[in-house]
């Protein structure tokens, strides 16, 4: 937001993002810009501490999307996303792990592999 004080009065400009700070939120739409859907997340994991999910909505931000565990040992995360394919990865205690339920696998743009997830 800009602001300026000319003759006392104050004014308010709604500044449109930077393109370096959309990459970020990929996947994930401000209200009202693309139809998001509510998409459930589970992972197998019930020794872990921890388990985050990554993905290509988040920026592959671990401290984006903490998953929280349930009573019989699985992890859960519901998250809206747009409309489209997504890679994701689950990290379990750290370890980046393939979803074996996922819709599909593909690889990265460092060639790693990723689960993959079709939202329409």
């Amino acid at each position: 937001m800009k602001s300026s004080i000319e003759n006392n009065e104050v004014t308010l400009e709604r500044e449109a993002p930077k393109s370096s700070q959309v990459p970020k939120t990929k996947g994930l739409a401000p209200s009202g810009a693309r139809m998001l859907k509510p998409i459930n997340f589970y992972c197998a994991a019930p020794k872990a501490q921890t388990v985050a999910l990554i993905g290509d909505f988040n920026g592959w931000d671990p401290a984006s999307h903490p998953m929280q565990q349930r009573i019989d040992g699985w992890w859960f995360l519901q998250i809206p996303l747009v409309h489209g394919h997504h890679q994701y990865l689950f990290l379990v205690d750290g370890a980046p792990t393939l979803d074996p339920h996922a819709t599909g696998a593909s690889r990265n743009e460092r060639y790693s592999r990723v689960s993959l997830i079709a939202v329409s």
